[in-house]
C-alpha cells in the first residue's frame, strides 16, 4: 500500500509538473503574441490562437499583470502591451531557431554587402547565448537559401545602406532616376521601405513629382542625396497605405486575369 501510495503521489506531481509548464509556456506564448500585433488583440483571437478558452486567457492575463507586465485591456476593443517591455533572454525552441537562421541564410544571399556582414555577426551574437546543444541545431539548421540558377542582382551605383539610413529617419532623397525607356528625370521621393527581390532591389516610396506611390529600381539611380528635410507623414501609416493599394491592385489584375479565361 505504501508503494502504490508514492506512486500515486509521483503521479500527481508528475501531472502537476506538466501543467505548470505549459501553464508557464502559454504566459510567454501571450507576451510573444502581443509584442507581434501593432494594435489591440481581442481575446476571442488570442485564445484561439492559443487553443485555450477565453476563461482562461482571462485569468492568465490577470496572473502576468500581478507579476508587473504591463498589459492594458479595455472592452470592445482587446489588449495591448505597452511599448519599452521586454523579456529577459529566453531559449529558442527548434522551429524558431530554424526560421531565424533560414532568414539570416537568405540575407548572406541576396542582401547587400553590409547586410552580409551584419547577418553573420547576428548569427555569432545568438550562438554565443545558446546553449551547446541549441548552438549546434542553430548553426546546422538544416534549411538553406542557395543562390544556384539564381540570376545575379544588378550593382547599384548608390549605398543601400544610406537609403537604410533614410527610411528610418524619414529623411528625403532626391534621385537622378533612369527609366525603363532610358529617359532621366530628378525625382524627391519619400522612401518607405526597401525591398529585396530576386533579381531586382526596389526603393517603395512617395513621389512628389508623380504625387503617388512609385518604386524605383536602384541599379536605375544615377545619383541620390540624403537630404537634411524630413517628411512629416508617420512612414508606417505610408507603408500601409501604400501596401492596401497594392494588394487592390493585385485583385484587380487577378480578376482581369479570370475574366479573361472565362
Amino acid at each position: 500500500m505504501l508503494l502504490t501510495a508514492l506512486c500515486q503521489e509521483c503521479f500527481a506531481f508528475q501531472t502537476y509538473l506538466e501543467e505548470f509548464m505549459r501553464r508557464a509556456d502559454r504566459l510567454l506564448q501571450i507576451v510573444q503574441l502581443l509584442r507581434r500585433h501593432r494594435g489591440p488583440v481581442t481575446g476571442d483571437a488570442m485564445a484561439e490562437e492559443l487553443e485555450v478558452s477565453v476563461r482562461t486567457l482571462y485569468r492568465d492575463i490577470v496572473s502576468l499583470q500581478s507579476t508587473g507586465v504591463p498589459i492594458r485591456g479595455e472592452a470592445g476593443v482587446g489588449y495591448v502591451l505597452d511599448e519599452g517591455y521586454d523579456l529577459p533572454p529566453l531559449m529558442f525552441n527548434s522551429d524558431e531557431l530554424e526560421a531565424v537562421m533560414m532568414g539570416l541564410r537568405h540575407v548572406q544571399v541576396r542582401g547587400d554587402e553590409q547586410l552580409i556582414r551584419t547577418a553573420s555577426d547576428v548569427i555569432a551574437k545568438i550562438a554565443a547565448v545558446l546553449s551547446p546543444e541549441a548552438r549546434d541545431e542553430f548553426i546546422e539548421a538544416p534549411l538553406y537559401a542557395p543562390d544556384v540558377g539564381v540570376e545575379p542582382i544588378p550593382s547599384a551605383r548608390i549605398e543601400l545602406s544610406d537609403v537604410r539610413k533614410a527610411i528610418r529617419g524619414q529623411n528625403k532623397l532626391r534621385l537622378i532616376y533612369e527609366d525603363a525607356q532610358g529617359e532621366m528625370s530628378e525625382r524627391l521621393i519619400w522612401p518607405l521601405s526597401l525591398t529585396f527581390f530576386a533579381q531586382s532591389r526596389m526603393i517603395v516610396a512617395w513621389c512628389e513629382l508623380r504625387k503617388d506611390f512609385r518604386a524605383f529600381r536602384t541599379d536605375r539611380v544615377e545619383h541620390m542625396d540624403v537630404l537634411e528635410e524630413r517628411y512629416r507623414e508617420n512612414r508606417v501609416a505610408l507603408r500601409d497605405r501604400w501596401w492596401k493599394m497594392e494588394l487592390a491592385r493585385r485583385e484587380r489584375v487577378a480578376a482581369e486575369k479570370a475574366a479573361l479565361r472565362m
